[in-house]
């Protein structure tokens, strides 16, 4: 077999094999949907006139604990990939380490927050020997993979929007040369929205844009930067995220399909972000703290083409038209939505409490000062990532309890088991009851997302990251329980699901916050503020017969779970008329 020639950006459009190309792609991400349904999906996004899928690769869940490696089940990245090859499709891979995307700390994992002096994304030698061990699993995995070798990665980027961090002028080019060296034979590039691109750029590498709307001047700007290049919007945001407390994002179909026409009218290769969101099943959201923190939601339907679900929407059938209409050729049959059902309410009769639970935890932690969940000696020592951890320490007095801004991201407070109040970024002082006696003053403190985006990345360390005052002395003596999955209460109920299951919708009213689980499956956070009034529970997770349900409850335990057909949101706000946003 003769080998082939690989993506080319020699000239003002891309060539394939020696032939010109257009790419025109959609991005799904194979960790935020469950392996049963990546089929459905990329059969979608074919049948949508697409011809590339884009995926970014996730440190955090490939290598949760350092050196112990995940890439099965639901994270088998090499057989996503053959699926794309099977159905005609191309493939961008998007492997990082940083990539952003909504996760807890950009996708990198959080074991590496351990080095108290960590630089995350430069040239830190504690950051680039880690790097290296992962892209030695990670980059052989693929690289057979490669259009030139017979599969179908066109291309690879190197790193994500850099030009929006800049702290460290080689580190692009470490990462360029990681991917090299390691085999990596196809088209690099980077991707930046307009800010970024100035300081985004590394020698030999493609330059690609992150945008919304092309009103701005952007694409004549990196094209002035780049000449006879071919320009490419690596992402093209047809949506945008959600935060907790805030309305839901959408993007008006009218106005995306203008930009879309507009990009193919000129020629413009693009990859429309999201294609397909899917779900930041778990706790494996990130947040964003651009002055003031805010957590993401689970749902990452992203005012997609394609609902969180797999549901075709007025974006979807209006992008196959005007897809079809510029290609001149009949697009693959759709594929049949998937059906979904309304359960029977579930109701939850077995609690546990806290305290209880605690019994269920590995042995506690003793330390004189408060440790960050990061540096607790669990999971191999690779600390604790995601959940909540419980400090317990002796108290002799009441008075003004201070948390001193060392709280990350959410505490609730008790005195001898019973609850007297939150610590969090906004209120940082309580007041404790008087008492000359001995009691025990508990913290349970919750990690709600590490930031994905900005300069804050090193500082995302979580549970409490330094002193707690009590009339101004620091408190010491601390016992720690680290409970990832485990919050305040847990509640237990049973599904009964006859015949087939089908897709679902989990809503919880009359709760207040907390956390899912269905067969052990954990779907994310339920909160009462919203945006996201539901959580997505695929078909896959479900059995026929007795499904064991777990809700685990902070404050306000609802009489029982509840199920809908389709999602729900509070309050909706459509980004196009709002201000452009950067964050990507």
């Amino acid at each position: 077999m003769c080998q082939r020639e690989g993506l080319r950006a020699d000239s003002s459009h891309f060539t394939l094999d020696g032939v010109p190309i257009r790419i025109q792609g959609g991005s799904i991400h194979y960790f935020r949907v469950p392996r049963s349904y990546w089929r459905d999906r990329l059969l979608k996004l074919k049948a949508c006139g697409l011809n590339t899928l884009a995926t970014y690769v996730p440190w955090n869940l490939h290598e949760p604990m350092k050196g112990v490696y995940r890439f099965e089940e639901h994270l088998d990245l090499e057989e996503y990939i053959r699926l794309a090859a099977e159905l005609d499709l191309w493939v961008i891979l998007r492997p990082g380490p940083y990539i952003c995307a909504e996760l807890d700390l950009g996708g990198l994992p959080s074991w590496l927050l351990r080095d108290k002096n960590m630089k995350l994304r430069t040239t830190y030698p504690g950051f680039t020997a880690a790097v290296n061990s992962y892209f030695d699993k990670l980059i052989p995995r693929v690289t057979p993979l490669q259009f030139s070798r017979g599969g179908p990665i066109i291309a690879m980027q190197v790193e994500n929007e850099y030009g929006s961090y800049a702290k460290d002028e080689q580190y692009l080019t470490f990462i360029k040369e990681a991917l090299l060296s390691r085999g990596v034979t196809e088209l690099l590039l980077t991707s930046d929205n307009r800010a970024g691109l100035k300081c985004g750029g590394v020698e030999g590498v493609l330059q690609a844009i992150n945008l919304q709307k092309l009103s701005y001047g952007a694409m004549q700007y990196l094209a002035d930067m780049q000449p006879q290049k071919p320009l490419l919007v690596m992402e093209y945001w047809c949506g945008w995220f959600d935060v907790w407390g805030k309305p839901h994002h959408v993007f008006s179909a009218q106005d995306m399909i203008a930009e879309v026409k507009e990009l193919l009218d000129r020629g413009i290769s693009f990859n429309l972000y999201m294609f397909h969101g899917g779900s930041s099943f778990g706790f494996t959201n990130g947040a964003v703290d651009l002055g003031s923190y805010r957590p993401q939601v689970n749902s990452y339907d992203y005012d997609a083409p394609l609902t969180e679900s797999g549901d075709y929407t007025t974006k979807y059938n209006l992008l196959r038209d005007v897809l079809g209409n510029y290609q001149n050729r009949e697009l693959l049959q759709l594929p049949a939505v998937q059906g979904r059902k309304v359960y029977e309410p579930v109701v939850l009769s077995q609690h546990m409490s806290l305290w209880e639970s605690i019994r269920c935890t590995d042995m506690p932690f003793r330390s004189n000062d408060p440790v960050n969940m990061e540096n607790l000696p669990v999971n191999y020592n690779s600390g604790q990532s995601y959940g909540y951890t419980l400090y317990e320490t002796t108290i002799y007095r009441g008075g003004a309890l201070n948390s001193r801004n060392h709280v990350r991201d959410k505490a609730l407070v008790f005195i001898d088991k019973h609850f007297i109040g939150i610590l969090d970024y906004r209120t940082q002082e309580i007041a404790v009851p008087h008492s000359e006696r001995e009691r025990i003053l508990g913290l349970l403190v919750e990690n709600c997302g590490r930031v994905n985006f900005g300069p804050v990345l090193d500082e995302q360390r979580k549970g409490l990251v330094g002193d707690i005052t009590l009339n101004h002395t620091p408190l010491k003596r601390f016992t720690m329980y680290s409970l990832e999955l485990t919050p305040n209460f847990i509640n237990r109920g049973n599904l009964t699901v006859t015949g087939q299951p089908s897709d679902t919708f989990v809503k919880m009213p009359g709760w207040s916050k907390g956390a899912v689980f269905v067969n052990g499956q954990n779907l994310g956070r339920h909160w009462s503020i919203g945006p996201q009034n539901t959580l997505y529970l695929p078909a896959s997770w479900l059995k026929s017969g007795d499904n064991q349900v777990v809700v685990f409850e902070e404050h306000r335990a609802g009489e029982q779970m509840q199920f809908a057909e389709n999602p729900q949101h509070c309050k909706t706000i459509d980004v196009s008329r709002q201000p452009f946003c950067t964050i990507a």
